[in-house]
């Protein structure tokens, strides 16, 4: 009935704008660009990778407040909550700890437990959010095993402006962004300052918690720049973001939770020539998050911290042989360190690293890019991370393209120094550089029970995980405005790193530690389709077919190795290949569906934007450690989000949406999805 529904109003939008602006496809726009792919200016249409560009107008238009709101509606990506409450983000069946997440090109940090909380980005101030599927470390080292995004900030424009936002929905949840801009001459000064609070929601009202406790944060970014002359820039940008939220474990055990994090991003840009440029970077950036825990008495139950400070200089250089040929190169340095409750030390990593890409086009129809990067590390192997990419047009409106990359991933401090003892049950989970130290002082405490994998196991070192990953795509953008982009992809992923029982305890519960052993794969297809009928309406959808397995599973299900039973009572019987689903918290199929609509007599824009995920499974419930088709699933479901704005006296905007029209919620497994958002908002320019 939805999909009635709307084509039946794309068409007669479609007629309305038509009476009054037949000539408007005769208007040529400027192509989109984008940094992320190449760390050049590159126009996003002839890139020979995948990739794509969220605009500010779409953002605007969709009215939209956090980052994972925005994401989530974009083709082969998926918000994933964790324990914690945060949301990651999920790239061609990667995990989110796989993917990098930078603001203005600088990463963020601060994971726990891998994941990035994408929630705590603001977005009134965005100009595009860049989007790189496939592996990236030859350009920007771990994390980028799947992927980049890059969200681009505004840059300062001429003269003095600003603007107020006010946004306030159901939850009693209230967002206020205010963005302030002035450039005059060589000089520009940009402040943005969002605050955003929310009372929380409960899903489960048979039990003492909520889903999300009540929280508050400010973010404040500032933006400063200055033109010595044509050839000289500088820009000092910085960022401070907090939060406090209530912190509710039990009944009886209540307290709060803090966030800090400040960044400063320094970059001096200098043009030699036409041929020769070259800036240096300067960036430091840390997070700091607390909690605690009181009885009904108000006595302390529990505390816990996390201080992760990274500090990165880098200087870059570009050179441009001719129209056709370009390098670009760069030497930098990270170091990083990392304070946390249940840690054996305080670890220090350093890293120096040197890339060199090639970017040229080797006939008038063929682009190729080459390029590589060196990781050295004090605490692993060094990595090597070459990439090829190339794209041949067949013709005006036809062109083929591939890549292949090498993306590897870090062991991260938890997975090297945690020493974590859970006070009610009992287990340990210890880092694989831990496990030296600990197992023999838990043996003299008369704690170990039986040592299952000897100590001796844990003399090397933990490896990286690796992936070699592989993208193949045709693009085909009509003269009508109409597009159509299909890629087919596959991520080999080795040494996945991954927990086992190490040692039994004499309380009966098990001692855990981290290892290299899994080799998955993820591998399917995506395609994108836009149309842009008139000047005023766009219509884009997405869809993404994925396969997503653990290979020594595959091998189990093959030889037979593999039962289950349809109930606790009923005999167990031997599953097949085809029975294997595949790895956890992975959906066959996704889609996503978007008209963007406006009206200008009336100065008015609508968005209509609907996402549908298929059933995946998130444990396994029939005791074979497997996720097969005779386990419990989540069932798929669609989510429809509606928003419409109208202009007033040129600088007064009013807003009005429905988040999640149909109110769909899933109180037992889906724990970031609230139930239907209504809104109003209120815009003011000045």
């Amino acid at each position: 009935m939805f999909i009635k529904n709307l084509i039946l109003i794309l068409i007669t939008l479609f007629y309305i704008n038509n009476t009054r602006a037949q000539d408007s496809l005769l208007t040529q726009e400027l192509n989109e660009v984008i940094i992320t792919a190449t760390r050049t200016l590159r126009q996003l249409s002839s890139l020979p990778m995948p990739a794509q560009i969220i605009s500010s107008k779409d953002i605007k238009s969709s009215n939209s407040l956090r980052l994972n709101d925005i994401l989530n509606e974009q083709t082969g990506l998926i918000t994933v909550p964790d324990f914690g409450g945060g949301e990651g983000i999920q790239v061609q069946g990667l995990d989110s700890q796989y993917t990098l997440i930078l603001i203005d090109g600088v990463p963020l940090i601060g994971r726990s437990a891998g994941t990035l909380d994408i929630t705590r980005i603001a977005v009134g101030n965005i100009k595009q959010i860049e989007i790189v599927k496939g592996a990236s470390s030859s350009l920007y080292g771990s994390e980028a095993l799947g992927g980049v995004i890059n969200i681009i900030t505004e840059r300062p424009k001429n003269g003095f402006k600003g603007d107020v936002n006010y946004r306030i929905g159901s939850f009693n949840t209230t967002d206020f962004n205010n963005n302030i801009n002035f450039k005059k001459n060589k000089l520009s000064i940009q402040t943005f300052f969002n605050h955003y609070r929310s009372n929380g929601y409960d899903l489960n009202t048979t039990d003492a918690l909520n889903t999300v406790e009540p929280f508050s944060n400010y973010t404040l970014n500032s933006k400063f720049t200055y033109d010595f002359n044509e050839a000289t820039h500088l820009l000092v940008a910085g960022k401070y973001f907090s939060q406090n939220q209530e912190y509710v474990a039990s009944s009886s055990l209540a307290g709060e939770s803090d966030v800090n994090e400040w960044n400063t991003h320094l970059k001096l840009r200098h043009r030699y020539s036409d041929k020769w440029s070259s800036y240096f970077e300067f960036y430091a950036t840390r997070y700091k998050a607390k909690d605690f825990l009181n009885n009904l008495d108000g006595n302390r139950f529990s505390t816990s911290f996390f201080n992760q400070l990274l500090v990165r200089p880098e200087t870059r250089a570009t050179f441009t042989l001719n129209d056709n040929n370009s390098f670009i190169g760069g030497i930098g340095f990270n170091h990083e360190t990392l304070n946390r409750t249940d840690f054996t030390e305080s670890p220090e990593f350093n890293s120096p690293y040197v890339y060199l890409q090639y970017d040229g086009h080797i006939t008038p129809k063929l682009n190729l890019i080459v390029g590589a990067r060196l990781d050295s590390h004090n605490k692993y192997q060094s990595q090597f991370s070459p990439k090829v990419a190339a794209r041949y047009e067949l013709s005006d409106y036809l062109a083929i393209k591939g890549s292949v990359g090498y993306g590897f991933k870090a062991p991260d401090f938890r997975q090297l120094y945690f020493d974590f003892t859970n006070a009610t049950v009992g287990y340990t989970v210890l880092g694989y550089n831990a496990v030296v130290t600990a197992i023999p002082k838990l043996n003299e405490q008369g704690q170990i029970a039986n040592i299952i994998v000897p100590i001796s196991e844990f003399n090397n070192e933990l490896n990286p995980e690796n992936s070699i990953s592989i993208n193949f795509g045709v693009d085909l953008n009509l003269p009508s405005g109409l597009k159509f982009s299909v890629n087919l992809f596959r991520n080999n992923i080795d040494d996945l790193i991954d927990t086992r029982v190490i040692a039994n305890k004499t309380n009966g519960q098990n001692i855990f530690s981290y290892y290299n052993v899994n080799k998955v794969y993820t591998q399917g297809l995506e395609f994108n389709t836009s149309w842009k009928i008139t000047q005023n309406l766009k219509i884009s959808g997405g869809y993404q077919l994925l396969y997503a397995f653990d290979k020594n599973a595959i091998k189990a299900f093959e030889n037979g190795e593999v039962y289950a039973r349809l109930n606790s009572s009923s005999p167990s019987f031997r599953l097949k290949k085809e029975d294997y689903f595949g790895l956890y918290n992975r959906s066959r199929h996704m889609s996503n569906l978007k008209m963007f609509y406006s009206f200008e007599p009336l100065k008015m824009d609508t968005s209509l934007r609907g996402t549908y995920r298929s059933k995946y499974g998130l444990i396994d419930t029939n005791g074979n450690t497997f996720l097969d088709t005779y386990d419990n699933f989540v069932d798929g479901f669609v989510v429809i989000d509606f928003a419409i704005n109208k202009t007033f006296l040129d600088n007064y905007q009013l807003g009005f949406g429905i988040d999640n029209l149909f109110d769909f919620k899933d109180s037992q497994n889906i724990s970031n999805i609230a139930g239907r958002i209504i809104y109003g908002k209120l815009n003011i320019q000045f």
